[in-house]
């Protein structure tokens, strides 16, 4: 199995289509969305077929690169894990959305943590939802990002953790 740990979305541009597995999708569980109490205009990086409990008007997936398309208005971003520099990149130059993303101490991160307007560190480990409809955790700390007035307010309102 794959290290990604994605919406979906195993695109990066100039990757090789033919290496992505539906096994390696983990989404981001439903109870982070009714705390945001938003609903997005794409999530750009999102499951071929769809999830339900995603609040997106419009979904970007693998078959249309997201990072390939152009981002308006709310933005919901849960990245390849793998390969999340590019995404972190196209997010804050859009400044306007929330991305989740593990942490870690790669420059794209730092960037990231540094230019952000509100921060969550989700500190209690999260059950993301596998394909199968298990739930599983990661080994990593993950944290919501927010550009925007919308998307900052949100945060401030989710009751997800401190928010700096």
């Amino acid at each position: 199995m794959r290290t990604v740990l994605s919406e979906g979305c195993g695109c990066v541009k100039g990757r090789n289509h033919k290496q992505y597995s539906k096994n390696d999708d983990y989404y981001t569980p439903p109870w982070v969305f009714e705390a945001l109490g938003l609903t997005f205009d794409t999530d750009v990086c999102a499951p071929i077929d769809g999830i339900p409990w995603i609040p997106a008007k419009k979904h970007y997936h693998l078959k249309i690169d997201g990072l390939l398309q152009p981002w308006e208005g709310l933005i919901w971003c849960n990245p390849p894990y793998s390969q999340p520099k590019p995404w972190i990149e196209k997010w804050l130059e859009h400044g306007n959305g929330i991305m989740l993303v593990q942490m870690s101490r790669s420059n794209g991160f730092i960037r990231l943590w540094e230019e952000s307007d509100a921060i969550v560190a989700l500190t209690s480990r999260i059950q993301f939802v596998h394909l199968s409809g298990e739930k599983r955790g990661i080994f990593m700390p993950v944290a919501l990002f927010a550009k925007g007035e919308i998307a900052t307010t949100a945060l401030k309102k989710s009751n997800l953790g401190r928010v700096r």
